[in-house]
């Protein structure tokens, strides 16, 4: 629901940043007595940046991208009976990011390249970061399958990428790039 980084574009050039909308991975649910639970899932998901800028002897374009790695660990609480359960979470979740590359190319005439790769761009901050979570759901049991719905709401503890407070290759190139400390995510558990 919410795009895991901000790219913000100026009159030098332009950033952009592509967020894969989809997260998949493993979900494991210990369910306890009186609709009390505990679950734990592995979320991956994949997302890119670029930046490009026209400088008066130069074109410069940066290339990223990186997979983000979630580690919830959520208290459930189930409520009613029935086929289909309301239920509210809460926990805490540690990310991790893997395989960030930045690739980037500097074109200045008459016609000589230059290309640099790195895994440590100077807008990243930290590629591991925790937060708290919260959501809500319906947990549908039908035959030997349950189908939960949720939105979960995480505010992470800090910014993974932020290119506002320095001056490094996306802000030299054309705008600002930041990642979201607030996210909203629509999932959809399935579970034996």
């Amino acid at each position: 629901m919410t795009d895991f980084l901000n790219a913000v574009s100026n009159s030098r050039g332009s950033v952009n940043q592509y967020t894969d909308r989809y997260i998949i991975g493993p979900t494991v649910e210990l369910h306890l007595p009186f609709g009390f639970g505990a679950e734990f899932d592995v979320l991956y998901r994949h997302f890119s940046y670029n930046s490009t800028a026209a400088l008066v002897d130069a074109l410069i374009t940066a290339r990223a991208s990186s997979s983000d790695w979630e580690f919830p660990l959520l208290a459930k609480k189930k409520f009613m009976s029935g086929p289909a359960r309301p239920f509210v979470d809460v926990g805490i979740s540690f990310s991790k990011l893997s395989g960030l590359s930045q690739t980037v190319q500097t074109l200045v005439a008459p016609n000589r390249l230059t290309t640099t790769t790195t895994s440590n761009p100077a807008e990243l901050r930290t590629d591991y970061t925790k937060g708290f979570l919260l959501g809500g759901g319906v947990d549908i049991h039908f035959l030997i399958l349950h189908i939960s719905p949720e939105i979960r709401y995480t505010r992470w503890g800090s910014q993974k990428f932020n290119s506002s407070v320095l001056t490094g290759a996306v802000n030299a190139l054309g705008g600002n790039l930041t990642s979201n400390q607030n996210q909203a995510e629509f999932l959809v558990g399935i579970t034996f």
